[in-house]
């Protein structure tokens, strides 16, 4: 059974009192609300660029923005925050899963209906959020990936672009899945079914999410969205082999793992 970065390093209790101290600082829900998590390591200069361009609804939902910085060097958790998000700060840097697992953490805390994956660097166009979560609202699916093939790329030439088309084939017939593009972050999920999906990568989550939710019977729709080219900083993915033999191993043990917890479940009588 894999393990966290949390559980391996004892962490779980300062980070959930880092979790639980977020939920009670947070505005009490009042409306049915969107959740829109953010990972950010070090991203002070565009953080704030992407929280303000965030809307006040999404499909008669309100909106309600949760940083999670990881370890960040730099001002993001401060300048999240004065832009007026919920924010939570990992003690060190723990990986995106990790980043991820939190944030769903605070939205399941605070009662989020919806909950929003975005990248902090910009990348992720705000004018895409409504076709990720309106098949949710409308009760079309429980979780819906972008993908920038159906929509834009700006960075369709890169080296990178061959390599996302191999792993979403793969992907495909692993999870038996009919995607085109697997390595997307830009998601929406119902809040309710996240219960049913066992996250613990800490590095490639986003194999690891769309791994569980087909195993574990969500209802997957996939809609084009618009991958902006990075404005500032650089990517933090790692550099050569060990990018794909990363991703590899991610797929390998995540399509394991949901297996084995689906011929555990209990059987109806």
């Amino acid at each position: 059974m894999s393990e966290s970065v949390l559980e391996r390093e004892g962490l779980q209790e300062e980070v959930g009192s880092a979790v639980a101290a977020a939920v009670a600082a947070a505005p009490a829900l009042t409306t049915p609300t969107v959740a829109v998590v953010i990972a950010a390591l070090d991203e002070a200069e565009s953080i704030d660029g992407v929280l303000t361009s965030l809307p006040a609804q999404l499909e008669g939902l309100a909106v309600m923005p949760v940083v999670v910085d990881d370890g960040s060097s730099d001002a993001t958790s401060a300048v999240a925050a004065q832009a007026g998000a919920v924010v939570v700060r990992h003690p060190r840097n723990l990986g995106q899963g990790e980043g991820l697992r939190t944030g769903f953490a605070v939205a399941k805390g605070v009662g989020a209906d919806v909950i929003v994956t975005m990248d902090a660097d910009g990348q992720h166009d705000p004018d895409d959020l409504p076709a990720l979560v309106g098949p949710v609202v409308r009760g079309e699916a429980d979780y819906v990936q972008g993908s920038r093939f159906l929509g834009e790329y700006d960075d369709a030439h890169s080296a990178r672009h061959v390599g996302i088309k191999i792993f979403t084939w793969l992907l495909n017939v692993v999870a038996r899945l009919r995607i085109t593009d697997c390595t997307n972050g830009f998601r929406a999920v119902r809040a309710s079914e996240l219960h049913r999906l066992t996250l613990v990568e800490d590095r490639f989550s986003a194999s690891e999410i769309l791994i569980q939710a087909a195993v574990h019977g969500l209802r997957v729709r996939e809609v084009p969205v618009h991958i902006r080219a990075r404005e500032v900083g650089e990517s933090r993915k790692p550099r050569g082999l060990a990018y794909p033999l990363g991703y590899l191993r991610v797929v390998g043990r995540s399509w394991l793992r949901a297996r084995r917890s689906v011929r555990e479940r209990p059987r109806a009588t």
